[in-house]
């Protein structure tokens, strides 16, 4: 699967930023999603992650109640939208495709497919 990250940007702390991550390859609606993120000199951490369906999600504790991960399997599209970004959420955005379907995991390992990237930046 190929996936293509894209949103990120400089937003002032309190701000809003929506990311996307469009996918091809496959048929969309047969695989979880997941959001991750990767801060300067720290290891990559989960994010948030969706269901095939879209109908379950799980989110990191540090960003439960700020972010919402939604699927749009008609336009094979995964978005993350961040709310009330603190400095702390800077970091390089990926995203990834479990393509086993193993339901909604935050381990690393059961993603077969990852975007490129995408920085958010929020300054204080």
């Amino acid at each position: 699967v190929q996936l293509q990250a894209s949103g990120g940007g400089l937003v002032q702390a309190g701000g809003s930023l929506r990311l996307s991550c469009a996918a091809s390859g496959r048929t969309f609606s047969n695989y979880a999603m997941a959001w991750f993120r990767q801060a300067p000199g720290k290891e990559r951490e989960f994010v948030a992650v969706a269901s095939a369906s879209g109908g379950r999600t799980d989110y990191a504790d540090s960003v439960k109640g700020r972010f919402t991960i939604s699927r749009d399997n008609a336009k094979n599209t995964v978005y993350l939208q961040m709310n009330s970004l603190k400095p702390e959420d800077t970091a390089v955005y990926y995203c990834a495709a479990d393509l086993n379907n193993w339901g909604i995991s935050k381990r690393q390992a059961s993603y077969d497919d990852w975007g490129q990237g995408t920085l958010v930046t929020v300054s204080s």
